[in-house]
């Protein structure tokens, strides 16, 4: 697989061929999801939680994205990285929102930028897509509105909710995204959506309707345990193990049994001799 590009993207969604995207917040992650062949990395402002410690993403600032960024760059050799604008690092007005896209692409070694919100945010997306820096949209369950929105709910029960979501994706295509993100919608207005739609479609939380799916690599692994999303799959559980084995560690250290002769380096008796005679 090359280098993968938002054309290549654009073909999959041609061809009929499903987009996987994963998140990575280091360069660990990033090399084995790169390796893995993931066309589509995202360093998620979900960092804030899952790695940061905080309730929600709002805390999340530039100085982090940036931070977490570089080190997902330096891990992808093939994978399209999206980065996301962090909360009010583009609400304020549209060269707020080029300035910070810029400064992933050009410090953070972002190939894209995500932000969320629909039909309000046009216009910040064309500034940004006319400056040549791809955007990603994001729409329906919008993490960095949840006080806005009342909480995690889903988003698009409503007849009227539904319209302005379907108005949301169109103006975020005619804006010049390349593709968008619909989180936590019903199945029904995911597939009802990418049919009104050029660009691809990936979705969280809605069933393969969607022209991909995101997953946070922390909830598919179950590294983090604070809650975990009704939309998540496992496909590994690295918690339990994890911990046990930091347990084991513990144990083994206060005990004396490690470490042992085989895990130390040694040095040439002859010198060491040397040093023992005043």
């Amino acid at each position: 697989m090359g280098k993968v590009s938002i054309l290549d993207v654009a073909d999959m969604k041609l061809r009929g061929e499903k987009i996987a995207m994963i998140t990575a917040y280091d360069y660990t992650t990033a090399q084995l999801a790169d390796r893995a062949g993931i066309p589509m990395v995202l360093v998620g402002d979900s960092l804030g939680m899952v790695v940061l410690g905080y309730d929600s993403t709002i805390p999340v600032t530039m100085e982090d994205m940036l931070h977490h960024a570089k080190a997902v760059a330096r891990g992808v050799k093939q994978s399209l990285i999206v980065v996301d604008l962090p909360f009010m690092s583009y609400q304020v007005d549209a060269a707020q929102g080029l300035a910070n896209a810029g400064r992933l692409m050009q410090e953070g070694g972002a190939h894209s930028v995500k932000l969320e919100g629909g039909e309000k945010i046009a216009s910040t997306v064309a500034r940004i897509v006319d400056a040549g820096i791809p955007v990603m949209g994001h729409i329906g369950l919008t993490p960095q509105s949840v006080h806005g929105l009342g909480g995690y709910r889903v988003q698009g029960r409503q007849r009227e909710q539904g319209e302005q979501l379907i108005r949301d994706a169109l103006a975020q295509e005619d804006a010049g995204a390349y593709s968008v993100v619909l989180e936590v919608v019903p199945p029904q207005l995911a597939g009802l959506i990418p049919r009104q739609l050029k660009i691809p479609t990936i979705g969280i939380g809605p069933r393969s309707d969607c022209d991909g799916q995101v997953q946070a690599s922390h909830d598919l692994l179950r590294a983090f345990t604070d809650f975990v999303p009704k939309h998540v799959k496992r496909y590994a559980t690295l918690a339990d193990p994890t911990q046990a084995a930091f347990t084991q560690y513990l144990e083994d250290v206060k005990q004396g049994l490690f470490p042992t002769k085989v895990h130390s380096i040694s040095m040439d008796e002859p010198v060491f001799a040397s040093l023992e005679t005043p």
